[in-house]
């Protein structure tokens, strides 16, 4: 027991990892960083209302991408990318209480405080986003202009030969989650010979890379790190874990494509290079450190 946390309190543990109680004791630790950080968190709105100054302030509390974790955090799927958000803005929040089942981003953010600032995008100076306000959400409204979210990534720590990226673009909508791998050559997690170093140690990493010896446990390290295909499909209210790839099975290919095509021209909108096949200028960026 750490700190009141005991392993029988986690009800569940992601299909994608070892049910063990090394993994557990790595959850409930885990557990105890976030409590931290909610103490903190905490500290700042007591201070805040202690000034006189917490219903004049918009306060957005959120996450990194993902729990520090395999097959979550510098990958793309729904423990990847379903992360908390909390908004709190005292008075200006009108009718509190409301559920609001809408997809939003953290392109989104910015485009939050410049409005709550009485600021517009083109006031700032910063080049245009697609990301939209959450604003018109807090004063009352419950839809939006579009019903998915666009996800992705390229380079993200080292791992690889000249440090080359590992490429994906992905777009969530309607429970459905589409991803497309533009390297399935390449290995999702770095290199076994530099250790997969796109996964920060962990125990729970280390059982994981154990399972590979056992056929009846290699499941676990091909979810985190082996190779995999072009195209991957999950509906998410069936498969949160993103277990059961469909992206092959004929009764969605209608469902894949529409959500492929979709994700396509708004990247194009977007003038994502890797849409006109310009992939490889993001590998040519530089690596920029203090010296």
């Amino acid at each position: 027991m750490k700190a009141g946390k005991k392993l029988s309190d986690i009800k569940e543990l992601p299909a994608f990892f070892p049910d063990n109680d090394i993994v557990r004791t790595d959850i409930v630790d885990y557990a105890l960083e976030i409590d931290y950080f909610d103490s903190h968190v905490g500290k700042i709105l007591d201070f805040l209302e202690s000034t006189g100054e917490l219903d004049n302030t918009l306060v957005i509390v959120t996450s990194d991408n993902g729990m520090p974790f395999p097959r979550a955090k510098s990958d793309e799927y729904e423990y990847s990318n379903h992360v908390p958000l909390a908004i709190m803005w005292g008075k200006n929040i009108k009718d509190p209480g409301r559920v609001i089942n809408e997809y939003v981003s953290f392109i989104d953010v910015a485009p939050t405080f410049l409005e709550a600032a009485a600021m517009s995008w083109e006031e700032s100076g910063m080049h245009d986003t697609p990301g939209e306000s959450l604003l018109p959400f807090l004063q009352g409204e419950t839809n939006r202009s579009k019903d998915f979210v666009l996800i992705g990534k390229e380079r993200h720590d080292v791992g690889r030969p000249n440090d080359s990226g590992y490429p994906i673009r992905g777009i969530v909508r309607n429970g459905w989650m589409y991803l497309r791998n533009y390297s399935p050559e390449s290995w999702p997690a770095g290199n076994p010979q530099t250790g997969y170093t796109n996964v920060d140690g962990s125990p729970t990493k280390t059982e994981i890379l154990k399972s590979r010896h056992n056929p009846d446990t290699k499941f676990y390290w091909d979810l985190a790190f082996g190779k995999r295909p072009d195209e991957e499909l999950y509906y998410l209210a069936d498969d949160p874990y993103c277990i059961k790839n469909l992206s092959s099975d004929e009764k969605h290919i209608a469902m894949k494509d529409s959500l492929k095509n979709t994700m396509i021209a708004e990247l194009k909108k977007q003038n994502d290079p890797r849409m006109f096949g310009e992939g490889y200028i993001f590998d040519a960026y530089p690596y920029l450190r203090d010296k």
